[in-house]
């Protein structure tokens, strides 16, 4: 049978992993291998993906994936429960988190060694939520988000160990193996194979250890000096685990250094360890990982003909000989083609390999999985008690039934969200936001009253006043919307939440033809698109990274929460909540009608596979939370000070100025009413095709936030704008400012991930869009308003 016919509370054993390609692969570096065990959870609410067990932690995979899963041996899960609290009674001692280890038993002496001298660099690797980021905080000092869902890290980030400013420490997206699936595990892989850090500092949760030591096993075959960062030893010993660590660092021979990242407990050591492997240069006391007495030792030998045969190819390109063995019975492309093998020599390693096939029982990718696996189980029966089930995983089992249950996941979602945006946007940012415009509008008072009284000159003034107050300050505003809407973001975020959703959500998103995993980033995009547009980077396909970026700026950013708030309390005061509901909703299902119509022209094909790790569910922590609503605040003030401020400026000059640069008294004179007058017709058809409007949007392209700025400026305030557009004009302008090109920093980010054409393309596309749809709104109005 397959695994798609176990039935939940279930267990089985795999007999063998079909499919081919990146996918087949992915699954064996996560641990779905022949012989392993594997529990059926639950499905998801509409029926798929399903949700597993395997080594010890949650995985997510679709219904048409577990077809191609081959398994035997079924029985009640638990059996495998039993089995497993059988193991708990080894007798291991409990370490120290922090404490000194034999670390010296597998180094050669290097007191003939001179230590290095110039910079060291470290690059920290582990799992995807794994607490990596956290550690690169408490060894850096750096303010970088930590979240709990996977592929916070979208980029690598780097600093310096605190105290040792002749060090730098680089923070790689989270992977589960060397071999590249996703654009972030190209990342970590291209940084650790082509700029030769001068140490690893492999992070290992404690609580997860056999599927975290699988990226381990192929660390340690690069041939870099190797320090172990085992992480989370205070949840592993406050729920009943424990590792011996002179044991594991004997049997793998590097240093294991126990930590809490999170407590900043055995940071010092680990820091201590790693300096010293990284100055001296001490690489793995051993690479080889083989066991000669499975199966004959098949692997073994195919490794070790292949890597006499390929010894002087990988020595020319510069990449360790264990680790392309490897790869290249794994059927690595990457390596194959970088080491440019002679016809006979491929035909030789071919035969080879078949051979080993035949002999294992296992195809190629599978017996070096099922090698890597073997080697982990062995010495983890030697050195480690696993943990009974932690609160964490008993709450997340409990909050679960809730959260993901069949009949309460969707509503629960519904629900968490306008309890988000009601409290953001109603309650707690519009309370907060009342306080800042009264002290805004009591400190322009005062600034007005000063330079009358010093008698400053017209020009000078009108800028200050008109210009710089009215326009930044309309704009700072709304700091605490923004600070509030991050809030519970990251609450969300942090919690392991956001995971779920895109558990929930995955067969509904297949629909219009995208991955669960999509709606992590267009959830970020409602608070802001630049780092919405980087986390489709852990999206594991192009297709799907390009169709997510596509609609992202579809969903309402907070940048145009000003817009929204403004227009909605100017001209529908009684109705401003469902006119936000009315723009949020309006952009979701543009986004759904372009995705279906993109998935059968422009993005022809199916969804990625759903293959991800659900965390268990944590309490945020306080210091992540505040750092990241700090973080956004900060962005935003920063750029009201910075391009809004420039565009301020700008815009002033070019409405208070003629040709001639002479002082105008009337607007429709200036500069500015020259070149939006040549763009306002093709805004007419939309019913604002007025200089003031057009202007207002041009410089919306800067910075979605000066729009408003913009319009108060030109308009001359709130009762300039309320005669000057009508309630019609302002729903339509309002539609448009909603679909229309993301701000320029958005358009930057795109660039940056696609190229300069994508981003080009997407100024076009999202203008067009905006256009279609606000003309259909005006028309629609105009219709209703006739009746």
């Amino acid at each position: 049978m397959n695994l798609r016919e176990l039935e939940i509370g279930k267990s089985a054993t795999i007999k063998s992993v079909g499919g081919s390609g990146a996918l087949r692969q992915h699954f064996l570096d996560m641990g779905i291998i022949p012989g392993s065990d594997v529990s059926l959870i639950k499905y998801a609410p509409l029926g798929d993906p399903m949700e597993l067990t395997v080594s010890g932690y949650s995985l997510t995979i679709r219904l048409a994936d577990a077809e191609k899963i081959e398994i035997e041996n079924v029985r009640n899960t638990s059996e495998v429960i039993e089995k497993r609290k059988k193991d708990l009674k080894k007798d291991i001692p409990h370490p120290l988190i922090g404490e000194d280890v034999n670390t010296n038993e597998h180094r050669k002496e290097h007191k003939e060694k001179k230590a290095i001298k110039g910079k060291l660099t470290f690059a920290l690797v582990g799992n995807q939520n794994c607490g990596k980021t956290t550690l690169f905080n408490q060894l850096t000092g750096a303010n970088q988000h930590v979240g709990n869902f996977p592929g916070v890290t979208v980029d690598r980030k780097s600093g310096a160990i605190k105290g040792h400013p002749d060090t730098e420490v680089v923070d790689l997206p989270g992977i589960y193996s060397m071999s590249p699936y996703t654009s972030e595990e190209v990342v970590s892989r291209r940084f650790v194979l082509e700029e030769k850090p001068s140490a690893i500092i492999n992070i290992v949760d404690a609580t997860n250890i056999e599927r975290n030591l699988y990226l381990t096993m192929q660390l340690l075959e690069l041939n870099i000096p190797v320090v172990i960062a085992l992480n989370m030893m205070d949840e592993m010993k406050g729920n009943g685990g424990s590792v011996n660590i002179n044991l594991l660092e004997k049997l793998i021979q590097v240093p294991v250094v126990p930590i809490s990242a999170a407590k900043n407990q055995g940071v010092d050591e680990l820091i201590t360890h790693a300096l010293h492997i990284a100055k001296y240069n001490e690489k793995p006391g051993r690479e080889d990982f083989c066991v000669k007495e499975d199966h004959g030792g098949a692997v073994h030998r195919a490794r070790h003909a292949i890597m006499s045969i390929i010894e002087d190819h990988v020595e020319k390109e510069d990449i360790p000989i264990q680790f392309a063995a490897s790869k290249i019975i794994e059927g690595d492309s990457l390596v194959r083609e970088s080491i440019n093998l002679h016809k006979s020599d491929a035909q030789t390693i071919e035969n080879i390999i078949s051979q080993m096939e035949e002999e294992r029982g296992l195809d190629r990718a599978a017996a070096i999985a099922d090698m890597r696996f073997k080697f982990i189980y062995r010495i983890c029966s030697q050195t480690v008690i696993k943990p009974k089930e932690s609160k964490e995983q008993a709450r997340s089992r409990k909050l679960d039934k809730f959260f993901t249950g069949k009949w309460t996941a969707i509503p629960a979602f519904i629900g968490i969200m306008m309890i988000v945006f009601y409290l953001t946007f109603n309650v707690i940012g519009a309370f907060f936001q009342g306080i800042l415009e009264t002290v805004i509008s009591f400190l322009t008072e005062k600034i007005d009253e000063l330079l009358t009284a010093a008698d400053v000159a017209k020009p000078i003034h009108s800028l200050i006043t008109d210009g710089i107050c009215t326009g930044v300050g309309s704009v700072l505003s709304f700091v605490p919307i923004i600070v509030i809407l991050y809030f519970f973001l990251s609450l969300l975020e942090d919690s392991g939440y956001m995971a779920r959703v895109a558990f929930v959500m995955d067969k509904l998103l297949r629909k219009i033809g995208l991955s669960g995993r999509s709606i992590v980033p267009m959830l970020i995009g409602f608070g802001c698109s630049v780092p919405a547009i980087m986390a489709t980077r852990t999206l594991p396909s192009d297709r799907d990274r390009k169709m997510t970026r596509i609609l992202i700026p579809f969903m309402s950013c907070s940048a145009k929460m000003p817009i929204y708030s403004f227009f909605a309390a100017a001209f529908f005061p009684e109705y401003a909540p469902l006119v936000m509901i009315f723009l949020y909703i309006t952009g979701i299902v543009v986004a759904i009608i372009v995705a279906i119509a993109g998935k059968n022209s422009f993005f022809k094909g199916e969804a990625v596979p759903f293959v991800m790790e659900l965390p268990n569910y944590r309490l945020p922590g306080v210091k992540n939370v505040i750092m990241l609503m700090w973080d956004k605040a900060k962005d935003f003030i920063q750029r009201a000070f910075t391009v809004i401020f420039i565009g301020t400026i700008i815009v002033w000059f070019l409405q208070n100025f003629n040709l001639s640069f002479k002082m105008v008294t009337d607007s429709e004179e200036s500069i500015l009413a020259l070149i939006a007058g040549v763009v306002a017709p093709i805004f007419a058809p939309l019913g604002f095709g007025n200089w003031k409007a057009v202007t207002s949007l041009i410089s919306g392209f800067l910075a979605k936030e000066s729009v408003v700025s913009t319009l108060t400026v030109l308009f001359g305030g709130t009762n300039g704008i309320k005669t000057g557009m009508t309630g019609l004009e302002a729903l339509t302008f309002l539609v448009f400012c909603l679909l229309y090109t993301p701000c320029v920093a958005a358009i930057a980010t795109v660039k940056k991930e696609s190229g300069r054409l994508s981003a080009l393309k997407m100024v076009v596309f999202q203008c067009v869009i905006a256009w279609i749809i606000a003309y259909l709104i005006h028309t629609l109005g105009m219709v209703i308003l006739a009746i």
